[in-house]
């Protein structure tokens, strides 16, 4: 079978595009070759971040890949049959371990596989979903799309040492769903935060500032503050909301100080008033592009990173996708297809 081509320039022009081509590759048994990898950025191709879930996926479908090395600007991934899998990975840096299980989810799930992995990396770091995020927020909504996995974080891992421990167990789909995500409509909200070597007063102070911001935008918060050891000091912080007809998260991390990250995470949330965040968006893409029949949800706007995943799911998928301007924001369709090929 000729493999489907996808440029790596288009759009955001990063890893997410190799992340999203490898994924619908599994999934649908059609071979990707991937060119002009990171052409744009600073030190172009493929790095090490980025290789760790590839190969992980290409043990679990058995696949063939020809290009995976550091400075790879062209990647051929040709999948074969998914198999139940126990693993136990290591970055080897403060890598993202939420980026490969973004890879790795919607994958084994789809392929009706089971798999239960342990890896060791950064748990919240910059760039990257939080590892609460990944289990409060895309858990949520990947669940209503049919996909489950349990997550439970044993040791949190911050730039640049890493060192935090995630296990993962990923559930064969069952039956697949479409979504319609178009308004909050709840006034509840729980905030989550967690820390090392910082003081205690300092996140304290933080917290405050985020509850302040959401009480007085009419949120109930119920709020949780956990110290827990790690190999460099860092902080995140998760506000997130559930109701019928929207999932909204809204993640921050501690970097060169604290100041300000409080109000940050929670104007952030207060935005995100649609059916979801600009975040979660171009991760319900992929699953979406699978399922043969119409999506909707509502988001504040149209990321790079949603433009990104639209472009390489319509090119492997043949799925159809329409947005449409809204006063307030976006409307995002996705029409499936039932002949993409999905294993």
């Amino acid at each position: 079978m000729e493999p489907v081509r996808i440029d790596g320039s288009f759009g955001e022009g990063g890893g997410q595009i190799i992340r999203s081509a490898v994924t619908l590759s599994a999934i649908t048994g059609k071979p990707v070759e991937v060119e002009n990898i990171r052409s744009n950025r600073k030190i172009p191709g493929l790095r090490p971040q980025h290789m760790l879930g590839i190969k992980i996926l290409s043990k679990i479908c058995q696949a063939k890949v020809e290009g995976l090395h550091v400075s790879s600007t062209s990647l051929r991934f040709s999948p074969s049959h998914g198999i139940d899998m126990e693993l136990r990975e290591n970055v080897g840096t403060a890598g993202s371990i939420p980026l490969i299980l973004q890879v790795l989810i919607p994958a084994v799930s789809l392929l009706k596989k089971r798999l239960k992995i342990s890896i060791i990396g950064g748990t919240d770091v910059p760039w990257s979903p939080t590892a609460d995020y990944t289990k409060f927020v895309l858990g949520e909504a990947f669940s209503r799309v049919g996909i489950d996995f349990s997550l439970d974080i044993k040791n949190r891992g911050y730039y640049p040492k890493g060192g935090g421990l995630i296990e993962t167990e990923i559930f064969p789909c069952k039956n697949t769903k479409v979504v319609s995500l178009l308004e909050r409509t709840t006034k509840s909200a729980k905030m989550f935060c967690s820390y090392h070597d910082i003081p205690k007063d300092v996140v304290q102070q933080e917290i405050d500032d985020a509850r302040k911001i959401l009480e007085g935008n009419g949120f109930k918060v119920d709020h949780s503050v956990r110290e827990e050891n790690a190999l460099d000091k860092g902080c995140s912080i998760l506000v997130f909301s559930h109701d019928d007809t929207s999932v909204i998260g809204s993640d921050v991390i501690y970097q060169k100080n604290m100041a300000g990250i409080g109000k940050a995470v929670a104007n952030k949330f207060i935005e995100s008033s649609l059916g979801v965040d600009s975040s979660l968006s171009d991760m319900l893409v992929v699953p979406l592009s699978l399922i043969p029949e119409t999506s909707v949800f509502r988001v504040k706007q149209i990321t790079k990173h949603l433009e990104t995943n639209l472009f390489v799911a319509s090119k492997i998928t043949d799925c159809r996708y329409r947005i449409g301007k809204l006063d307030d924001g976006f409307e995002v369709r996705i029409i499936g297809r039932s002949d993409s090929g999905m294993q």
